[in-house]
Order: structure tokens, then sequence, then C-alpha cells
């Protein structure tokens, strides 16, 4: 969730910690802070809000030190303001804390029985005084870090420095990422790679339950026994992270347009497009062989899994189970021998999808991970890794990445297909060229960007919205739901079609806009028959259809976006960007911040 960043070098680090954290803003931007050490003294600015206004409390008020840490904060305990803001002291202790402790009651109760005195609402300072216990009790700070992490319980990355070191951060891990860059004469930790890009390409990650001494020298990583370990130093492709908005104004404007290209690089990463068959690349099991397919994930990456789900059973005849990963991982499914798992996420963090994937390697079972981040822990812990290749995406409400997993899954339910004999070499090669039109139809679609701000102006005034679909328009109809609350704010639920008349028909009336996104396919007149149901009761429908569609539906719509004619099998993949430009204007009419919705998070680290 939050950020973190801290580095030992030899000129003033302020400004360069905050260029690191305007990398890391994605991970959180209630509040923002960073420490240095000058002459001696650990010294701190923090601010409430976006990093802009830590930016500006510098200007005022210039931070020196050839040392520091840095944090820009997603709030878990205690409300954004700048009290609570990042870093923490404790007399000799400045700490940068990503993720929660879980026994920070017990553990507050029992320092201030002590004396010690808490400043702020967090749980982070807790361990600051636990340190500084150490340290009073004679240990050096090394081992008082050491001493204070064998007390903690949670989930956590931390970045400690100490009043008068000059020359020392402590970082530990044990759930969130944590990264060590290597520098001439420098060192660097960050929450990832993008945050060190600009700064070395040389990375060492830590795994759960490592600690690690950083010096200008070097560094050494410990595991919790305090045992010295060794750990991969790695080339990392963190500086291709470093983008900007271009000539649109909000990043997620930019991922919206980049996705015909990032599809069909993504695609072409799995499909062979001049034999018409998927291409040969590593796999960690084999689809002919298992019965059975469990995919987790979260938020988005779970709707483009409830995508795939439909994909896999029509086309591979391949039964998925597919859960949330934060209920997947508590409900103890059975998981059979013949069976494999497929995880899905952007960042490749997800706590809750992260934990489901240890809990599949307990039961023996085969994982693959779609990610769009290589070096990320769940592709470190998987068996296979399957890319997305979307490039950064900085936008919090995801978009290209959405669309990316879903032209993976599209593409391994082809290779399970042909392995399990269900479909023809003739059936593999029409599949495999009507994905590669994909992005044809997704630059036509994004031609639609006038007509769909036009229906966007009539969502903003509007406090609910439906939307409907069958089939895989429905996950996608629950995509659109979640990327208009996501960052407009207004309230939208996505439903099955064919559910509408148990429950949801009760809330239409004239005032309720009911998004339908029904491509002219074999259930299109199905779909039909929900709308006729919609405008007997006055609902005002957005139908999104192709030409067939909108000339067969005979009904009355307040707008009809006609989309290109697409094969049914890539329908969700060019039919996503309508749905995710009608909440992008929307929420640009609105006056939100499109990037950095209140509240959201782009990676999710902590439960």
């Amino acid at each position: 969730m939050c950020g973190i960043v801290g580095m030992v070098g030899h000129s003033p680090v302020a400004p360069l910690i905050v260029d690191a954290l305007k990398r890391l803003e994605y991970r959180g931007y209630d509040s923002a802070g960073l420490a240095t050490i000058e002459a001696g003294q650990l010294v701190r600015r923090r601010a409430e809000g976006k990093l802009i206004n830590l930016e500006k409390r510098l200007r005022e008020e210039p931070l020196g030190g050839t040392i520091g840490i840095g944090h820009t904060r997603w709030a878990t305990h205690g409300v954004p303001n700048e009290t609570n803001a990042h870093p923490h002291f404790s007399k000799d202790v400045a700490i940068v804390h990503n993720g929660i402790i879980e026994n920070f009651a017990e553990l507050r109760e029992e320092l201030t029985r002590e004396g010690y005195e808490f400043a702020s609402q967090t749980d982070t300072e807790v361990v600051a005084h636990l340190i500084s216990r150490e340290l009073a009790r004679g240990a050096e700070p090394q081992h008082a870090a050491f001493n204070a992490l064998k007390r903690l319980k949670g989930a956590f990355a931390l970045a400690i420095m100490f009043r008068g070191d000059e020359d020392l951060i402590v970082g530990a891990r044990n759930g969130p990422p944590l990264a060590v860059g290597h520098g001439e004469g420098e060192m660097y930790v960050g929450s990832d790679a993008i945050a060190l890009a600009p700064f070395t390409d040389s990375i060492t990650y830590l795994e759960d339950g490592d600690w690690v001494v950083v010096r200008r020298s070097g560094m050494q990583i410990y595991d919790m026994n305090g045992a010295p370990v060794d750990r991969k130093r790695q080339q990392s492709v963190g500086i291709s992270f470093l983008v900007d908005k271009g000539n649109h104004r909000h990043f997620m404007e930019k991922e919206i347009h980049e996705q015909p290209e990032v599809i069909s690089h993504t695609l072409a990463h799995y499909l062979d497009f001049t034999e018409g068959r998927t291409k040969s690349f590593d796999m960690p099991f084999d689809f002919g062989r298992i019965e059975r397919l469990a995919i987790s994930a979260c938020g988005t990456a779970y709707l483009a899994g409830l995508i795939g789900k439909y994909w896999f059973e029509r086309y591979a005849r391949l039964p998925v189970d597919i859960d949330i990963a934060s209920e997947f991982r508590y409900r103890e499914m059975p998981l059979p021998k013949n069976s494999a798992a497929l995880f899905v996420s952007q960042s490749g963090e997800t706590a809750d999808t992260l934990a489901s994937l240890r809990y599949c390697r307990t039961e023996g079972v085969p994982i693959g991970a779609i990610v769009n981040v290589r070096e990320s822990t769940i592709a470190r812990e998987s068996d296979g890794v399957f890319p997305t290749l979307a490039g950064p995406e900085i936008g919090v409400a995801s978009t290209k990445a959405f669309t990316c997993q879903l032209s993976v899954l599209a593409s391994l339910c082809l290779r399970a297909a042909s392995e399990r004999g269900h479909i023809s070499r003739e059936e593999e090669k029409r599949l495999v060229h009507e994905l590669s039109e994909a992005p044809r139809f997704a630059t036509q679609a994004l031609k639609l960007g006038d007509q769909i701000e036009k229906v966007a102006r009539e969502l903003s005034q509007v406090h609910d919205v439906l939307y409907l679909g069958r089939d895989t328009s429905y996950p996608l109809a629950m995509e659109g739901a979640l990327k208009l609350k996501e960052i407009s704010y207004i309230h939208a639920e996505g439903y099955a079609a064919g559910e509408l008349k148990h429950g949801p028909i009760a809330l239409i009336d004239e005032s309720m806009p009911v998004i339908v996104i029904a491509p002219h396919d074999r259930i299109f007149e199905k779909t039909v028959s929900n709308m006729q149901e919609v405008a007997a009761r006055g609902g005002k429908i957005i139908l999104i259809t192709d030409e067939q569609g909108a000339a067969r539906s005979m009904i009355k719509t307040l707008e009809t976006i006609v989309m290109p004619e697409v094969p049914e099998f890539i329908a969700p993949i060019v039919y996503a960007l309508p749905v995710q430009m009608l909440a992008y204007y929307t929420a640009t009419i609105m006056g939100t911040d499109v990037d950095q919705p209140r509240n959201l998070a782009k990676s999710v680290t902590v439960e």
C-alpha cells in the first residue's frame, strides 16, 4: 500500500527521495514525508495529502543530509494527517513502514507502561519505540532493530535510520516487497524497482523474513535467526518505468489509448500469427493432464479471471473454480492432485493473492502467475510466469493491464483447448486470427470518444447506475460498475442480465441509467428481452452494441454506442474500452482525481 524509499549517498538526498516517491505515489497518497540526518541529528518534513504538499513544505524548509528515508502513505491505522504521516521518530530512531503490525496494541500498552509516549495513532510508532528501548538497553543499532523485529507480528516492510549514524539504514521485509539498489559508493532501498530506476538498475530483492544492513560500501542480508544469507543480485527492468502523461490529461487516458499497442505486444508473445497457433513457451503444468483449474485474483484482475473461466470451460472444456483471493485463502478449498492454480495480479504483490498462492503451494498444486511485473513476489514464487506486456500502469484504476490479462488468458485458453483436443487445427487458426484482430478493433473503439463523452455528461448527473450483461459481458458489466465507482464515486452495480427480474428490477425508474453491454451474439435476443423489461419501467437505457445489435434491438435508448462488429471470442477485450472511457469521461466531467481516486492504492500489499 504505502511506498518507502531510503538512500545513503554523497550528496543531499532529499530531492532524490522526493523524486523516487513520485514513482511510488500510486501506492498511496494520503500523506508523505521524509527524514534525513543533519549534523548527527534526525530531522524531518511531513505533509498531509499528496506529494506536492510535501514538495511545497521542502521549498519553505529545505533539508540537507546525505542519508535519508521517505514515505508516501495509504492510511491504515490513524486518520490521514501530518501527525500520522511517516517518518515516525522515537528519540534516536526514524522509521518508515508499509504494512500492518497486527500486535501493535499489546506492544503499545507494554511500552506505555514503561513510560514511552506516543504522538500518533499509527501502528508504526510502536516499532520506533521498540528499537529505542533496545538502544537504551545497550544494543548496537542493527542489533536493536533485529531484536525489535522479532517482536513484530503482521505484514511489514521497514526502513530505519539512527541518530548519529550517517552510514546506516536497516531494512526488513515480511510480506510487502522491499528491494535494495546497488550504486557506486551509494546504496538504496525501495518498495520496488520503479522508485530506484533513475539511480540504479542493479537490484536485490529481499525475501520474506529477511532484514538488511545497508551502508555506502554495500549491504548484508540476514534471516530472522540472525544468520547471513545470500540473495540474487539482478538487472532490473525498472528503468522502463520512467514515464509521463505525454499529451494526455491523465495517466488513465494515456493508458486507455495505449491498449491497441500493448494488446498487440502481449498477444504476439504467446501466439504465432503466421502459423495460426500458440507459441511454444514454458508451462508449469500440462493442460492435457489436469482436470480442474483454480483461478484467484482481486478486483479487476478477478473479473479478468472470471472472463477467463468462460473461455476455458467453453473452448477447452476445462472446469474452472474462481475465487476472490481474500475468500479463497480462508475457505480452505480442497485441491485435488490433478488440478492446477492460476493467479492474476497487475503488481504481483497483492497480499491476498499471494497468500492464496502460498496455500496452493502447501497443497502441492502447480502454480502459474499472470503478472505485469516479472520481478514481483508472486512471479518469483510461482512455478511459471505468464507476463502481461502492458508496461507501467500508473493510474490506480486498471485499464491496459486488464485487457492484457484478458489477452494472456485467451492465449492460454487456446493452448489448453489444443492440448486437450477440444479444438481442431482449423479452429485454432481461426481463433488465433480473431485474436490478431483485437488491436485493430480496439483502435476503432477509441474513435468513439466524443460520443462516449456525451453519454458521460448524462451519467455525471446521477447517483446510481446499473450495468447489465450476459455471458462474458456479465463480468464486463461488473468491471464497468467497478470503474465508475472507483474514479467518479457514483454508486454502480453490475449484474447478469438474467438476474434482473430476481431483484434489481425494483431499482429501475425514470432516473436510473441502465448500461447494457450486448454485442450481437448467440444470446443477444435474451439480452434484448431484459432491455424490454427496463424500457417498460421507464429506465434510461445506454446500449453498447454493434450495427446488427443496434438494428435489431428495436428499443428506444438514451444513447446507443455502436461498436465495430467483432468475433464473439474477442468481444470482452474490445468492449472493455468503451466501458473504461465511459467511467473516465464521467469522472473528468465531475472533476474527481482520475489517476489517484480517494481511499485507493494501486498495489494492495496488506489484507
